[in-house]
């Protein structure tokens, strides 16, 4: 009998390994995502032993993006916005074009095309949502008053890079320089054409869903069965994603956030939410674990001062950038150096970008090393700049209120 079966040998090596790689990294007081790149990387083509299906893994990962989004459109609110919105909407716009700046600026000197250093610079300008939460978990800042402006400087960071996956293929043509490109005409057409999907696709969630999902949950809940409830959230979130890149034309990603936002005004968030994380971290680790495995861990022997840059300007460019800008917007050093530490990594938007870029002919194999390299180093370091941000001396500064 053959037992060769690539879906459950990818699914079983990639879980068993981001398991150990996580645990791992959790004993050395490191982010567990790192474990799930690293399991990533040992079962990509660029490393010796098992090599998993490389058709199967990023359609996993579609399904860990969907998830991903969910979540953060569950925990996503505009009260909480609104609370910080004077330091998190400027700041986070500012400092996006400060490192979209810095990143697009390097790949000019490198010689690259304007496309690729564009979705270069904007891959290295978002923070990962993951691994800010969990650093200000373990030094108790996510409650206090600058742990919700760096949570609310990443929510904008995170809307203003679903609107780019939503904007970016209409945009591909003139970013490409093609000499077939579409004239200005045509594609401001297809660019009005991309946001009214997405403006009617928000209509209908803001009209229906909200009416129809939250009586929909309920009436499952009236059933006393767990099981439905765990089915239907999670029929919600892939339903949702699927439909509306289908109707509307728009990415998994965007669907899934706005199914999270309806969900998270409803009485059923917290439940849903609790109901969910279990296979939204499994599927997350696949997500993580499927972008290691397109990392070529050779490019740091044969590029290591391009690495060097990369990580220089996560953690120290962009790092600076945040703390000028909070500063500027005369908040107390504390917060600007929480910010500052949050900011300094990238993850899971910047592969997802950085995915889509390759896909559109906008970023060439190299380039997508370079932000994956770049992730590596920032989520390890992170926690160390976390705790030079927390000195005792500096904590004692005190917070204003909001």
């Amino acid at each position: 009998m053959d037992h060769h079966n690539p879906l459950i040998e990818t699914v079983a090596v990639a879980i068993v390994l981001a398991a150990i790689g996580g645990y791992v990294a959790a004993r050395l007081r490191l982010p567990p995502l790192i474990g799930y790149l690293l399991a990533g990387i040992a079962i990509g083509p660029f490393t010796p032993g098992f090599v998993a299906d490389a058709h199967l893994a990023p359609q996993l990962a579609e399904i860990g993006v969907i998830l991903l989004m969910f979540g953060v459109g569950m925990h996503f609110s505009f009260a909480d916005l609104l609370a910080v919105h004077t330091v998190a909407i400027p700041g986070a716009l500012a400092q996006i074009l400060a490192a979209t700046a810095l990143g697009a600026g390097v790949a000019w000197y490198w010689g690259w095309p304007l496309g690729d250093g564009l979705i270069f610079g904007l891959s290295l300008s978002v923070a990962s949502t993951v691994v800010l939460l969990r650093a200000l978990e373990v030094h108790g800042n996510l409650d206090s008053t600058e742990g919700r402006i760096a949570i609310g400087w990443l929510v904008v960071e995170d809307v203003a890079m679903i609107l780019v996956l939503v904007m970016l293929p209409s945009l591909a043509p003139l970013l490409q320089g093609a000499a077939d490109a579409p004239p200005p005409s045509v594609l401001g057409r297809e660019l009005a054409m991309t946001i009214g999907k997405v403006g009617a696709l928000v209509v209908l969630m803001v009209v229906v869903g909200k009416r129809v999902l939250p009586r929909m949950l309920a009436r499952i809940e009236r059933t006393g069965s767990q099981e439905l409830f765990t089915l239907a959230i999670v029929a919600l979130a892939l339903g949702v994603a699927v439909g509306s890149a289908e109707i509307f034309g728009t990415s998994f990603a965007l669907g899934a956030f706005f199914a999270g936002t309806v969900l998270h005004e409803s009485d059923f968030d917290h439940r849903a939410a609790e109901t969910l994380q279990p296979l939204q971290d499994a599927f997350a680790a696949l997500f993580f674990v499927a972008a290691g495995m397109l990392f070529d861990p050779s490019i740091v022997v044969r590029y290591p001062l391009r690495v060097a840059i990369v990580a220089a300007i996560i953690i120290i460019g962009k790092s600076l950038a945040a703390l000028g800008i909070v500063l500027a917007l005369r908040r107390p050093l504390r917060t600007a150096l929480t910010v500052a530490a949050a900011l300094s990594q990238i993850g899971e938007f910047s592969f997802i970008l950085a995915a889509l870029g390759v896909r559109l002919g906008l970023l060439s194999a190299e380039g997508f090393q370079l932000i994956v390299a770049g992730a590596l180093l920032s989520i390890t370091l992170n926690p160390l700049t976390f705790r030079l941000a927390a000195r005792p001396a500096l904590s004692r500064t005190p917070a204003p209120g909001m």
